[in-house]
């Protein structure tokens, strides 16, 4: 038998239901180890940053954090936020804080109908939907560019200015991103989302890099579509989409679309990818921190399972981020929901049917 592949995994719960999710993930992949017959196994360390760590020490993270995670082989994440931090504090504190020193510039959010969960969308009853969002995730709308001045001038006379970045590099290496994960699914299509009829600067330059790069990928189909008019496609007509790639903040609204199109944000899994492998990637699901629901044990624990499955495929196990893709349609499908999808299982009653779903699975050789 071969060596086992042993891979480090920083696992950073944060807040609210963050911690439970994480919880429920790290049981579903040690599952899928102990069954791995010692192809592989995970270790784990956990780090207690967010929003209680900064009522503790006025930081979302440690200050050598960044050079703590860095030798990680990935980072699991479950959701920051709380009402103890401004918002914007306590992101820009710890997950972007991540995110960009770590130059993970590739966020991918697959859309995903289960078996078993009823979508608010009809056409899902008996249209076959499948397509992945991918978010360019350094620069554009969020790359904190910007200022708050002239307070002196007395209350209502500051001026705030937010600044969009928009790079040629940043573009392309998206949009081949985008171009390359197309070729790899049954429907080799790229949408651009952009808005260049009314942003003159930065979204031309995106149209303008997208159809430069298109040109060396004859082979998949493209359309540019401005990104109001995507959000009612992804109503009207989502059978035409297989990956959409859009700026950080377009994107980052449109996913969310199509998570609740699916039927809920708790279902809804992403990656935010350093393709390089300079710095490690981190893997988390979409859904925040839901200070309503936190500690009752009725989190949707799918997203986050599902972004393992992500991690899986990082880590080059694809055959078993496919059987836990499985195990979460045999739990959906044998009617294993939490509340948000319309079920009354708790969390631990969902992730217990991934696992079982799993451990009857053939074992890995």
């Amino acid at each position: 038998m071969s060596a086992t592949q042993n891979f480090r995994i920083a696992s950073i719960p944060a807040d609210g239901v963050g911690k439970e999710v994480v919880s429920a993930g790290r049981r579903v992949l040690d599952a899928l180890a102990e069954n791995s017959n010692g192809k592989f196994a995970f270790d784990w360390t956990e780090f207690p940053w967010g929003c209680g760590y900064y009522a503790e020490t006025g930081k979302m993270m440690a200050d050598d954090g960044l050079e703590t995670l860095k030798d990680f082989d990935a980072i699991y994440f479950g959701a920051v936020g709380w009402e103890n931090v401004p918002d914007h504090i306590s992101l820009w504190g710890l997950r972007l804080n991540i995110t960009q020193n770590f130059d993970q510039w590739a966020n991918i959010r697959p859309v995903k109908f289960l078996p078993g969960v009823q979508s608010p969308l009809r056409k899902a009853d008996n249209t076959e939907l499948d397509w992945v969002v991918v978010r360019e995730n350094s620069e554009g709308e969020y790359a904190g560019l910007g200022g708050r001045n002239l307070s002196g001038r007395g209350p209502g006379n500051e001026v705030a200015l937010q600044t969009a970045l928009f790079t040629e590099k940043g573009c392309e290496r998206i949009m081949r991103f985008a171009f390359d994960l197309a070729r790899t699914r049954t429907v080799k299509k790229v949408s651009s989302v952009t808005k260049s009829n009314a942003q003159q600067y930065g979204m031309v330059l995106w149209d303008e890099v997208f159809n430069r790069v298109a040109l060396d990928y004859p082979d998949v189909q493209t359309e540019s579509v401005l990104v109001d008019a995507m959000s009612a496609k992804f109503i009207l007509k989502p059978e035409d989409l297989s990956v959409v790639v859009a700026s950080n903040l377009n994107a980052d609204i449109l996913s969310d679309l199509g998570s609740a199109l699916a039927g809920s944000l708790g279902l809804a899994a992403s990656a935010n990818l350093n393709p390089e492998r300079r710095f490690p990637s981190m893997f988390e699901p979409v859904h925040g921190s839901a200070p309503d629901i936190a500690g009752q044990g009725i989190s949707n624990p799918i997203g986050a399972i599902a972004s393992a499955a992500l991690m899986l495929d990082h880590f080059g196990l694809h055959e078993e981020a496919r059987k836990v893709e499985a195990a979460i349609e045999t739990a959906t499908g044998s009617g294993h929901l939490t509340r948000d999808v319309g079920g009354s299982a708790n969390t631990d009653d969902v992730t217990e049917a991934i696992v079982k779903a799993l451990t009857l699975a053939p074992a890995t050789v």
